[in-house]
């Protein structure tokens, strides 16, 4: 029976945060991690670095953010819908795209499909105008309505049609621009992807996809039970262990007991040397680094809460009278633990990072060396970012601060 800090090792060894990267990294390495994860997902909250990027600096370290860019404009990564908006592998192109008719039950292709009963004519007129001009930005068409800047729900028509045949599958993202997509046809991003794009993925079935989604998940998880796995890719219906019985048969995944669960946890065959050495005691977490609230090792809330004794919520959208921790929560790894929480916000123009708060998880002893670590990766981040001054607010306990500012200093 592997213990709960077992289970935690595995996870953390797939997802890429057990221990950091023991040399620079390379342009490569920005694919090869979202291969690891099997997605990374997009948000477009910028009060730090966006989420893509946060998520691959908390394993990547000091790499460049243009390195992601330009993965996308070189066809090495795409978009697609997946938890939610992603980028994948070039490589897995075509079992997203061969899902579009069997995830209308996540509500972009339901948005999507409703928008194209309804606004038929305006659709396909956008469709045949990038077709004979070429990548357009939403930007490039201009509002008709006198509206201010337009927020989440107030998208001018066209940016809505564009997302709808995104999701659809007719457009694909060809580049980013300041974070804009680039859209283009479809079948001219999808000729110079890299690896090639194969048509036969057109043929997959819905079991195909189902089981190719269902192994991936485990795999990016480490070990999960039964239960966590259709979240991974919001799969519908919910994973059960008895689906999971022909893959264990076929030995692609492995079942193993783990401490305080009902059910087993289950291990992609890949993940077995690693297994056998959390078992042997040969594994450890090195690893200190802030994590996005979208990264895919907390953004399941009950898998957070079940792995890590960690509850986790995302307060951007909680009305700020309701806020418990702060606006854009970053939780703290810290060797196999989430030990504590800050609120960030990066002030690009000043180069200041503000550490509005820091909050350390009830039990969690600010001793010397949890300190040092978690000053490091605090002055890292924020050098990575371009806001090399720290600037720190109220922390709890109210002792951390000092420490921290004295740490901070000589890093």
């Amino acid at each position: 029976m592997l213990s709960r800090t077992q289970a935690r090792l595995l996870q953390l060894a797939a997802q890429g945060l057990l221990q950091p990267l023991r040399r620079r990294p390379r342009p490569g390495d920005v694919v090869a991690m979202v291969e690891r994860m099997r997605l990374l997902q997009i948000d477009t909250i910028h009060v730090v670095a966006r989420s893509p990027y946060l998520v691959l600096h908390a394993r990547l370290g000091d790499y460049p953010m243009s390195w992601l860019d330009e993965a996308l404009a070189q066809g090495r990564l795409a978009e697609c819908w997946a938890h939610e908006a992603c980028f994948i592998s070039a490589a897995d192109v075509g079992w997203h795209r061969g899902g579009h008719d069997q995830r209308m039950h996540h509500w972009a292709q339901r948005h999507a499909a409703r928008m194209l009963r309804e606004q038929r004519a305006d659709m396909d007129a956008l469709l045949a105008g990038i077709r004979e001009s070429g990548p357009v930005r939403a930007a490039d068409f201009v509002r008709k309505d006198g509206a201010a800047k337009p927020g989440w729900w107030e998208w001018k028509p066209e940016k809505r049609w564009l997302e709808a045949w995104f999701a659809l599958g007719e457009l694909m993202v060809a580049r980013r621009e300041n974070f804009q997509r680039v859209y283009d046809l479809a079948e001219r991003v999808l000729a110079r992807l890299d690896p090639p794009f194969d048509p036969a993925a057109d043929a997959f079935s819905a079991a195909d996809l189902r089981r190719r989604f269902i192994i991936d998940s485990v795999r990016a998880l480490g070990v999960t039970p039964a239960g966590w796995i259709a979240d991974y890719f919001r799969l519908r219906p919910k994973v059960t262990d008895h689906e999971l019985a022909p893959l264990l048969a076929s030995g692609e995944l492995l079942a193993v007991p783990v401490q305080g669960w009902a059910t087993p946890g289950y291990v992609h065959r890949d993940h077995g040397d690693v297994l056998d050495k959390v078992r042997q005691g040969r594994l450890r977490a090195t690893h200190t680094a802030l994590l996005s609230p979208f990264d895919p090792l907390v953004w399941d809330r009950a898998r957070t809460l079940t792995m890590f004794d960690f509850e986790y919520t995302i307060e951007c959208y909680t009305p700020a009278a309701k806020r418990r921790y702060g606006y854009f929560v970053l939780p703290i790894l810290h060797r196999g633990q989430l030990i504590g929480r800050l609120d960030a916000k990066a002030h690009r123009s000043d180069g200041v990072f503000e550490i509005k708060a820091l909050f350390l998880e009830p039990g969690v002893t600010p001793v010397p060396s949890l300190v040092q670590a978690v000053a490091k990766a605090i002055v890292e981040t924020a050098r990575w970012h371009g806001t090399p001054e720290i600037r720190l607010g109220r922390t709890q306990p109210a002792t951390l601060a000092k420490a921290l500012r004295a740490v901070s200093k000589d890093q």
